[in-house]
């Protein structure tokens, strides 16, 4: 069935187009035509007045623990971080997300259609983070990209975990040599392998899981998703990441607006975030709205995140206006959790935008969607209207 969306203002984020009277049809949960009105011919099933609303493409929470930190639960709903081992590239997060939990609700009612979301920060490397959208009942169903990345995470989060177990890693040069370490056994292991396939009497090095998850990694297939807050432990994460040529974010940052100068230069793109709670821990001593802002003032991709549970995900649209508020372009932060966090992820290819041939991931507001009183009217998932 098609479904036909009429008179609507249409804010595209592709190439800062919008369509200032228009339409879109969904077939088959994707966008299978859109323009002018002008254009428009009634041959959909079904036919939805807009009447002069905005349609904005839902938003994407690049970085979340959604479903991996039940609601209202303790230890029963807590699977986001694996403390046994501080080196677990195998674990996958679709394994752990309950997508019945509540706030996938919340999320998609808010206009949060799509969230990257994943293990936490106990571990050096953490476990393979994925996208998803934010209505179904079967993760499978629900998949966008998996695996989306690898989580790494530097500084405090590491230490604090596995001082109180009394071993390694307790220091930050110690979580630095876990990951590099695991690193150079996977380049290693992949170079044995490929070597074996080349040549009948070379064998086959024995599997290992660990080294066999952190293979698209090294093939540039997948990024890094590095947790890092403090300027030393970014700088860490690019070291790591230039010595092993593989393709890395940034995730939180939350000092990066202090080196933003220096961090132009450099091949990364930033997801910030969460900055509407308070500083409760020393890393977030320099925890600013101005961070996005700042940051994509000097040209680096930036992305805006709630870390939820950190910052609730229903939020998302009010973290990008606080940071309009702290001196962030308002288009920018538009960007920040529409196309900007879909590239950044390497899923804007299904998602990000309002273009045909993308999935139908769309919200209909009567107000500024980044204001503390928005709701929107509609929203569709993968063309379902879910409100």
């Amino acid at each position: 069935m098609t479904t036909a969306l009429i008179n609507a203002v249409i804010v595209t984020m592709e190439n800062d187009k919008v369509i200032e009277n228009g339409f879109i049809k969904i077939k088959d949960g994707i966008i299978s035509e859109m323009g002018e009105m002008s254009e428009y011919k009634n041959d959909a099933e079904k036919e939805i007045n807009i009447d002069k609303k905005t349609i904005y493409p839902g938003f994407i929470d690049a970085h979340s623990h959604l479903g991996m930190w039940e609601d209202s639960l303790g230890f029963e709903g807590d699977d986001g971080n694996e403390c046994s081992d501080p080196c677990s590239p195998q674990l996958r997060a679709i394994d752990a997300v309950n997508p019945l939990e509540r706030s996938f609700k919340d999320a998609y009612e808010a206009g949060v259609t799509c969230v990257v979301t994943g293990p936490g920060s106990a571990n050096p490397i953490g476990g393979q983070m994925c996208a998803l959208k934010t209505y179904g009942r079967r993760i499978d169903d629900m998949i966008v990209k998996e695996p989306l990345a690898i989580k790494f995470a530097f500084g405090e989060n590491p230490k604090s975990t596995y001082n109180e177990k009394d071993t390694a890693p307790t220091t930050r040069m110690a979580t630095a040599a876990i990951i590099r370490e695991e690193l150079m056994k996977a380049k290693k292991y992949l170079e044995d392998k490929k070597l074996s396939e080349e040549d009948d009497d070379v064998d086959a090095p024995e599997f290992d899981f660990k080294c066999e998850s952190l293979i698209p990694l090294l093939e540039r297939k997948i990024k890094a998703h590095m947790h890092a807050h403090r300027t030393d432990d970014i700088f860490t994460a690019i070291r790591i990441a230039k010595e092993f040529g593989i393709k890395a974010v940034i995730v939180h940052g939350t000092a990066a607006h202090t080196v933003a100068d220096i961090l132009k230069n450099e091949d990364i793109s930033i997801i910030t975030g969460p900055f509407l709670g308070s500083r409760t821990k020393p890393e977030l001593q320099q925890l600013s709205a101005k961070n996005a802002g700042a940051l994509s003032a000097v040209g680096i991709k930036t992305a805006i995140c709630t870390d939820h549970p950190c910052d609730p995900i229903h939020l998302l649209g009010v973290c990008a206006g606080y940071a309009v508020r702290e001196g962030m372009d308002y288009n920018s932060a538009l960007k920040a959790v529409t196309i900007n966090a879909a590239e950044i992820c390497g899923i804007s290819d299904r998602v990000g935008s309002l273009k045909v041939g993308k999935d139908a991931d769309l919200a209909v507001y009567s107000c500024d969607p980044l204001s503390l009183y928005a709701k929107p009217h509609m929203v569709f998932v993968s063309g379902k209207r879910v409100l």
